[in-house]
């Protein structure tokens, strides 16, 4: 199993968003999109501003995987959806840390979004 590096990991996490792009059935990229992303430890985490009606969200649970850009990294990874608890009191930690600057009108769907949080893992 692949693993981010900590160069990665630390790259990644610093920058203020992503582009990902989700993949199709047919393994072509959906356009990229830029989404925040946190992390927490050695791992690195996503959700859905608009929850489980997000269109690239349904499409990353569908297919399971997508390709990421950031902070000069450029990465095939699987999309893996998270339900443990723990977990997602940690990314909501994350998130406020990270982008409570931007106010509640954008902080408040992306930690009401628990439910579409992903796992970035490396491929």
């Amino acid at each position: 199993m692949t693993t981010w590096t900590n160069d990665e990991l630390t790259r990644i996490g610093q920058a203020d968003e992503l582009q990902l792009a989700v993949l199709r059935g047919d393994g072509t990229p959906r356009a990229r999109l830029p989404i925040w992303v946190v992390r927490d430890g050695d791992a690195l985490y996503v959700r859905s501003y608009r929850g489980s009606a997000g269109a690239w969200y349904r499409a990353a649970v569908k297919h399971g995987e997508g390709h990421i850009r950031a902070g000069g990294v450029d990465k095939d990874v699987t999309l893996a959806e998270v339900a443990d608890v723990a977990v997602n009191d940690r990314v909501d930690a994350a998130y406020r840390a990270k982008y409570g600057c931007y106010g509640a009108s954008y902080l408040g769907p992306m930690t009401a979004a628990r439910d579409t949080t992903l796992e970035l893992v490396p491929r």
